[in-house]
C-alpha cells in the first residue's frame, strides 16, 4: 500500500540528499512522501471503498504540502526546482 521498499528509499535519499544517510533533509522527506502518495493513489483507485487508506492519503498530502511550504520559505528557487523534478502540479 503506502510503503516503499528500502532500496527505493535509499535511492531517493541518494538522489535528493547530500549523501546516502541524509534522511532528515526536507528534499528527501518530500521525495519519499511523493513516492508513498503515488503508491497509495494506485491502491485507492483499485479499492474505492478503503476509506481508512483514503484518510492516510489525505494526511500524507497535507504533510507534503506543509513541507513544501516550509522549503519554499527557506529557498523558493530550490522549491520550484524540486516541484519540477518530482513532477508535481502537472
Amino acid at each position: 500500500m503506502a510503503t516503499i521498499t528500502k532500496e527505493k528509499a535509499a535511492e531517493l535519499t541518494a538522489q535528493f540528499g547530500a549523501n546516502e544517510k541524509d534522511t532528515g533533509n526536507v528534499r528527501v522527506q518530500i521525495a519519499i512522501l511523493t513516492e508513498k502518495i503515488k503508491n497509495l493513489t494506485e491502491h485507492i483507485k483499485t479499492n474505492k471503498k478503503d476509506f481508512h487508506s483514503l484518510r492516510g492519503l489525505s494526511m500524507m498530502v497535507a504533510k507534503r504540502k506543509n513541507l513544501l511550504k516550509y522549503y519554499g520559505e527557506k529557498d523558493i528557487i530550490a522549491q520550484r526546482a524540486l516541484i519540477k523534478e518530482l513532477g508535481l502540479r502537472g
